[in-house]
């Protein structure tokens, strides 16, 4: 039922909004268990054990008890090894763990349990627990699991298209980025960067945004001039210039030329310096967009709408905070709130009022 209406809701987003409708957002959270890992009083306890053994031992700051204490933790729940270690919200503990899967409007498009079937159909998804690191194994964690995700999300929903996928920076490696950009139908992917990069042979540094800067003053980006353009081969390319360089009319020729007003050039050519990239090459470096770009930045807010979804069916649907350990019980409930939200996608278009999409209180008012 939950993935058909799925189906039923996508066009009535896409005429609520085509280009929101069109991206996919991709995060990964967890439903508490009530199990003793779960007491304050159990990581507490083993807190305070590493906290005394580093003050017997004079150890410095560069030991953490609280990380330690992280590392030292058993992966699952002693109850049910479903219930999983994690780290959520700044804080760790013992959950039900599940990928959401929601476009640009926040509407849920799939849930994905991750529980043994799910773990068995995607072994690459298994990442052994760091000693000391939550916040690495949570980003470990979800890119393992964002490919499996959408492959199975597409399988089911072949008639889902999206063009655009926002993501943390979790994702940025060059796995995610062949499979998004060559193997699905999306063609932008907005991903910060997590480190630096760089161009092979290029005689133009690159930015914290992977924007060419001047070979003399790193600290002056080039300037993007025109859309993305493409040679005879056919290869797309983007074409940056000198940040110092500007149009002038010719009054000789009636034409407009490029001029570089630079007082100290890195190059002989009057138009200034000339720098191609060719997103092809180096998918990382432009996932067919320009990170640190009124575009980029204007289109990477709306990934809060996924964590506003999870948010929402935890504490609204009330999913979060239940005295149960049954892991069927839970993912019945989590299913439920997807088809109370997607009903609700459908009450509003049918009433006319699609403010009223995530909204289910004032609709019932």
């Amino acid at each position: 039922m939950f993935s058909r209406l799925v189906d039923l809701t996508e066009p009535i987003c896409q005429k609520i909004d085509k280009e929101k409708a069109s991206m996919v957002l991709f995060d990964t959270s967890g439903i508490e268990a009530w199990v003793t890992e779960n007491n304050p009083k159990y990581a507490n306890r083993i807190i305070r054990q590493l906290k005394a053994f580093k003050k017997s031992k004079g150890l410095d700051d560069s030991y953490d008890p609280y990380k330690a204490a992280y590392g030292s933790m058993p992966s699952h729940a002693a109850s049910n090894p479903a219930i999983q270690q994690m780290y959520i919200n700044g804080h760790f503990c013992y959950a039900f763990k599940f990928g959401i899967v929601t476009n640009g409007l926040g509407i849920v498009r799939d849930i994905s349990f991750y529980n043994k079937d799910f773990l068995d159909a995607h072994p690459d998804i298994i990442v052994g627990k760091k000693s000391d690191s939550p916040d690495e194994d949570k980003s470990l964690a979800d890119s393992k699991a964002l490919i499996p995700v959408l492959k199975d999300f597409f399988q089911k929903h072949p008639l889902i298209n999206p063009k655009t996928f926002l993501g943390d920076a979790a994702f940025d490696s060059i796995e995610i980025y062949k499979y998004l950009l060559e193997d699905t139908s999306i063609e932008k992917a907005y991903i910060p960067l997590n480190g630096r990069i760089s161009l092979p042979d290029a005689d133009c540094p690159l930015n914290e945004d992977g924007i060419p800067c001047c070979p003399k003053d790193p600290s002056l980006p080039m300037k993007r001039e025109g859309s993305k353009s493409h040679l005879r081969c056919g290869l797309p390319t983007m074409k940056f210039v000198c940040p110092k360089m500007k149009w002038e009319y010719n009054k000789e020729t009636g034409k407009n030329r490029r001029v570089c007003h630079c007082e100290n050039p890195c190059t002989d050519s009057s138009c200034g310096r000339m720098f191609y990239i060719y997103p092809e090459k180096n998918l990382r470096a432009y996932p067919g967009t320009l990170r640190g770009t009124q575009e980029w930045n204007s289109t990477y807010k709306i990934r809060g709408n996924v964590e506003k979804s999870i948010n929402h069916f935890k504490d609204s649907f009330c999913v979060a905070g239940r005295k149960t350990q049954n892991e069927k019980t839970l993912h019945a409930d989590l299913l439920l709130a997807g088809i109370t939200q997607l009903i609700t996608v459908m009450v509003a278009d049918k009433i006319h009022k699609h403010q009223y999409i995530r909204s289910l209180k004032p609709l019932i008012a």
